[in-house]
């Protein structure tokens, strides 16, 4: 595991700051679930994340991208530590430490968040005890967190858990029939300055800064080149979804 190619492959330098760390790696590294649909097993050893993300150049979800750079930020000489959260999923909250995030302190003692793993939005560094745009602290220590423009986000336990801890909530979100994560393969990318480009199944979906969305129906050969042109993936065959949604007895 070698921190200088792992900086290489976010486009960033041992001297940037915590924020800009995380800000390139959340703009550089999809956020997918390929593995899921390709009948890889998703392993959350940090040697096992350097190989597929930085050697293979693939992405992850939050247990793997966050894992991998809670490895990094610790080369650099960060303090950090594993946070768990219950992500608001509609009408209601998912199970504890269905979401991973990270606490990371510098030489100013400062705890900070740190999330790039959570898919819609990041959390670059924001101080955990002071209340801001995306962190209201709450009186009973955990901590609500919120997109940058205020969308629905998680509410994240004060206490720190070890990696392992997160491995059951890990291994059912990447097999179990109730996750949304084994219903199909999704890939996605913040565009700049901004917007979005997401890659779910063979649907190209692209969302402009003002929220314009386009979407369009990509043959499997289309999707297989979107998947190297867009996010930098190449795959042999495209993944077949897990445990597809079966279709309600209205539609």
């Amino acid at each position: 595991m070698d921190a200088a190619e792992y900086l290489a492959r976010i486009g960033a330098s041992a001297d940037d700051d915590l924020a800009t760390l995380a800000d390139r790696h959340y703009r550089t590294v999809p956020f997918e679930n390929l593995s899921i649909h390709l009948g890889e097993p998703v392993d959350t050893a940090p040697t096992t994340l350097f190989d597929k993300i930085v050697g293979r150049r693939r992405g992850g979800f939050c247990y793997e991208l966050n894992g991998l750079l809670a490895w990094l930020l610790a080369e650099l000489g960060y303090d950090v530590g594993f946070l768990g959260a219950r992500v608001h999923a509609g009408d209601h909250d998912t199970a504890p430490l269905a979401h991973q995030a990270l606490r990371v302190t510098g030489d100013d003692g400062v705890a900070r968040l740190v999330d790039v793993g959570f898919g819609g939005f990041c959390v670059p560094a924001a101080e955990l005890a002071r209340p801001s745009a995306q962190v209201v602290p709450q009186a009973d220590g955990d901590v609500e967190v919120v997109g940058p423009d205020g969308g629905s986000g998680y509410r994240l336990d004060g206490r720190e858990y070890a990696r392992a801890d997160f491995g059951p909530t890990c291994w059912w979100t990447a097999t179990h029939p109730d996750s949304v994560f084994t219903r199909g393969p999704t890939c996605t990318l913040p565009l700049s300055p901004a917007g979005r480009v997401t890659l779910a199944g063979n649907q190209l979906i692209r969302t402009a800064a003002d929220g314009t969305r386009t979407e369009d129906e990509l043959s499997d050969g289309e999707a297989l080149a979107a998947y190297r042109d867009l996010f930098g993936i190449t795959l042999r065959r495209l993944p077949v979804p897990l445990h597809p949604q079966a279709p309600s007895a209205t539609s």
